[in-house]
């Protein structure tokens, strides 16, 4: 059957397109201009040349005036013709440059390298399934605990941990903490430092991620704090009285399973906090999430992967708040809250209790 094309609705599809391709490659130059810090030198530097901002980062003029074009015409950074100089506004800055803290949104172009470099590796899994493992994705686990420092170090102990009522004054107090995939450890030290009386500990699979959060404890002097290589799914190393679990449980390959590991651990009065994507579980829900289209890539790209590469269940980082919940409750948490920091798109903060 014939149908004629709406035209009007093919062009704006096509602009659409030109918009895409162009962004994925800016995107891709800002990643450089994190990296090299030509964000952080030109926010300090009135309007200059491209001689003067290369000598001021140290880099190759050449090189950064055919970047500077790219974020001319992006409209990242103003050009004067006349003088032929660039200057970054400051509300462009406000979310390119470290000193942004959590604001800092050129960090997580970053992660378009780490995801393109294993595109052959996903489309095989395509075609052929079985995921792809955590060891293709090895600048992985430091970028992520470059983003997770900035929040923990911002907020963890003064607005995070006190969405659990009473966990905070009984950390004051002395209890039993584990934190799960800890990574390189940095949440489970920035608590320990803040809480002297408890007791930490931090597990994760990749013994590179435990080395790193040991380097860091001994450096902070942190008796209460250590950190062992151990894998989740087969059970927690005891029993605690405090359970964390930051971005973690979406890529595990059996979460179920370690829900109810984590049930079983939690002693009387027992708190689980964990934080995760937030989302709906329901797709035409996720229509107007400000993070969407990225979040679903990332979760094609890593999550999902991760997880069926261990023959697992393949959650995906957009598993959903239903879901969640569900998962929480056949694990045996009756009493489930969530909770949203002011200014966070990203994560959603479950409280749960037996």
């Amino acid at each position: 059957m014939n149908e004629t094309m709406d035209q009007a609705k093919a062009e704006a599809f096509a602009s659409r397109m030109m918009g895409l391709l162009n962004d994925a490659f800016v995107g891709i130059l800002v990643s450089i201009g994190h990296q090299t810090s030509l964000f952080d030198t030109m926010a300090e530097m009135p309007a200059a040349t491209s001689e003067a901002i290369a000598q001021a980062t140290g880099l190759q003029e050449r090189y950064v005036r055919e970047w500077l074009g790219g974020m001319v015409v992006a409209r990242i950074v103003m050009y004067d013709p006349p003088s032929k100089t660039y200057v970054l506004p400051r509300e462009h800055a406000a979310f390119l440059t470290r000193s942004a803290g959590a604001n800092n949104l050129a960090f997580f172009t970053q992660y378009i390298r780490g995801v393109g470099a294993v595109e052959q590796d996903v489309i095989r899994a395509f075609r052929e399934g079985g995921g792809v493992g955590y060891e293709k994705y090895p600048d992985f686990q430091r970028l992520q605990a470059e983003e997770s420092a900035r929040l923990y170090d911002t907020a963890l102990v003064e607005t995070i941990l006190p969405l659990a009522d009473g966990v905070v004054e009984r950390l004051r107090s002395g209890i039993d903490v584990i934190d799960l995939g800890t990574g390189q450890g940095h949440a489970v030290n920035v608590m320990a430092r803040a809480f002297p009386n408890s007791r930490f500990l931090g597990v994760d699979f990749s013994s590179e991620g435990i080395e790193a959060a040991r380097a860091e404890a001994a450096r902070w002097k942190l008796p209460n704090a250590r950190f062992e290589v151990a894998d989740i799914m087969a059970g927690l190393p005891g029993e605690f009285d405090f359970v964390t679990a930051f971005d973690v449980i979406h890529d595990l390959a059996r979460p179920r399973a370690v829900l109810a590991h984590i049930n079983r651990a939690l002693r009387q009065g027992g708190v689980f906090l964990m934080m995760d994507i937030a989302a709906s579980s329901h797709l035409e829900e996720n229509l107007d999430h400000p993070l969407g289209p990225g979040l679903y890539a990332s979760s094609v790209m890593h999550c999902m992967m991760v997880s069926l590469a261990q023959g697992g269940e393949g959650l995906g980082a957009m598993w959903g708040e239903q879901v969640a919940r569900e998962y929480l409750k056949e694990a045996g948490f009756s009493d489930i809250q969530t909770h949203h920091l002011e200014g966070d798109p990203m994560h959603v903060f479950y409280v749960a209790r037996a």
